[in-house]
């Protein structure tokens, strides 16, 4: 059976260390957190790809859903992301792919995808960003990249992932699907750690010009008292689209900033830490807020993270 990275399984799989249980986020999305496995296994840096979540604003509804830009891919290792069109069963464009060294990035449901147990698996279905590392449609089993880890699946899952179950005269619905290219010859640490110097400051250049904790704030409460009449699972989409993609894009932010250099950005650092530190406390007073209908303490608890956000930028001005 082929495979991307044929030297790795499941069973004996170890992730990154930005994915550490002892991280306040262990988890940050799906699609940062597959690259940051895939690079790992690759043996790149991820922290180098980090600057643009100097970028992340309040979107009005949500904070910005924090993705690497493919152009940063390129310049910092070389790979090229593009789409990869799906115009027949999405399994044959994988395992084509598969035999020619590239990696597959695909939207896929995870009501069928079993390390979802307890959140999504066969409760609800919902799209998610996966990496198909290895393919055996014979067997039913495929090895895949998802959030902080490495993991396979088969049978019923399996035909359910790839809608195998499906009659012929039933319509399928394509997902969107991207292919990673590596290159033929890894780009050099030390060039990597000079590009990501130069991304950084340009995602500095690009950052928010307000301060987007601030933003949010001023519409917190009410937006919890609009969650609390939903049914509670509402909850957990909204705190996983505000507080927590905010909390995890900062504590990202604070590894790249030390990754760099702890004599130069360690203050900036340090108020970062804060800021995800403060996301996940308020995620907690979001819970009780929600469960007692008690929205006026909401007011003011988004204060410190505006303020670390504040004090962030202002050392970081002083850096770059």
């Amino acid at each position: 059976m082929a495979s991307v990275f044929p030297g790795i399984s499941p069973d004996s799989y170890r992730p990154h260390a930005l994915h550490s249980m002892e991280r306040m986020w262990p988890e940050t999305n799906c699609y940062i957190d597959l690259w940051i496995e895939v690079l790992s296994t690759l043996g790149l840096a991820p922290e180098a790809m980090l600057g643009f979540t100097l970028g992340q604003d309040f979107e009005g509804d949500q904070f910005t859903f924090f993705k690497v830009p493919l152009e940063d891919l390129d310049a910092l290792y070389g790979i090229r992301v593009t789409e990869l069109a799906i115009f027949d069963k999405v399994e044959r464009h994988v395992a084509t792919q598969i035999t020619r060294g590239r990696l597959c990035l695909i939207e896929m449901d995870s009501f069928y995808m079993p390390d979802t147990q307890g959140t999504a698996y066969r409760q609800e279905h919902g799209k998610t960003t996966v990496a198909i590392n290895r393919l055996d449609v014979a067997e039913k089993r495929v090895d895949y990249f998802h959030n902080g880890g490495f993991f396979s699946l088969e049978g019923e899952d399996f035909d359910g992932l790839f809608q195998l179950d499906l009659r012929d005269e039933d319509p399928q619905f394509l997902p969107y699907t991207e292919f990673a290219k590596f290159p033929d010859v890894p780009v050099d640490p030390q060039a990597t750690r000079g590009v990501s110097r130069t991304l950084l400051s340009s995602h500095f250049a690009r950052r928010p010009r307000e301060n987007p904790i601030r933003a949010f704030a001023s519409v917190f409460p009410e937006q919890v008292a609009a969650v609390a009449e939903r049914p509670f699972g509402f909850f957990h989409k909204y705190a996983f689209n505000t507080l927590r993609q905010f909390g995890a894009n900062s504590e990202l932010l604070a590894d790249h900033l030390v990754w760099h250099s702890q004599a130069e950005f360690g203050e900036a650092a340090e108020h970062a830490r804060k800021l995800s530190e403060a996301a996940k406390s308020v995620q907690f007073q979001l819970a009780r807020a929600v469960t007692r209908r008690k929205f006026e303490p909401l007011t003011t608890a988004l204060d410190p993270a505006a303020d670390a956000w504040d004090s962030m930028m202002a050392s970081l001005t002083k850096r770059l």
